[in-house]
């Protein structure tokens, strides 16, 4: 099931995407740059559920239709998300290779954990202090260099344990001095 975070609109986030449709108006795959800019214009990085209602009224699009784009892509976000995201493949070479191991060690570094999770499902948690997102993706397409997790959209291949704590504490530092 997926869940939807509800953010009511002000003026001048309806006058940002007004515009942003404005610009994207005619363009072959017009809805993926506006959910995009959308997406990238908001602080915490996801789409509302208002965003996409606003934005289906506007450019006529059906809400579902909105809705299935949203849903396809995984690089659209129905929740909030955490200053940094931690992506973990869990495609079979990257399976073989120990990422589950690298999940359920990064999900209890950072304390989440995931009671519904079910073998395989796509999984987006994020720390109750809004540091860190972890997620999951099914396959990635780097399976040479399994497991491959990408942190803050930097893909980084044949991660163990020791690079991926050291990643950790890397950010750690860096969030600490915003």
């Amino acid at each position: 099931m997926v869940t939807m975070t509800s953010v009511p609109l002000i003026e001048s986030e309806q006058e940002f995407l007004d515009k942003v449709m404005a610009g994207q108006r005619g363009r072959p795959g017009a809805l993926l740059g506006i959910l995009e800019k959308a997406q990238e214009h908001e602080a915490r990085k996801f789409l509302s559920r208002e965003t996409l209602e606003y934005i289906a009224a506007k450019t006529e699009t059906p809400l579902a239709r909105v809705y299935s784009v949203v849903t396809f892509y995984a690089l659209f976000n129905l929740e909030p998300q955490g200053k940094n995201t931690i992506c973990i493949c869990r495609g079979t070479a990257c399976h073989t290779r120990g990422s589950r191991e690298l999940l359920q060690s990064l999900m209890f570094k950072l304390g989440l954990h995931n009671p519904d999770e079910e073998p395989g499902e796509k999984i987006s948690l994020t720390t109750r202090d809004g540091k860190y997102t972890l997620r999951t993706v099914a396959c990635f397409g780097q399976c040479a260099l399994a497991p491959v997790v990408e942190v803050n959209h930097e893909v980084y291949g044949h991660m163990n344990e020791q690079t991926l704590q050291r990643e950790l504490e890397h950010l750690g530092r860096e969030t600490a001095k915003k």
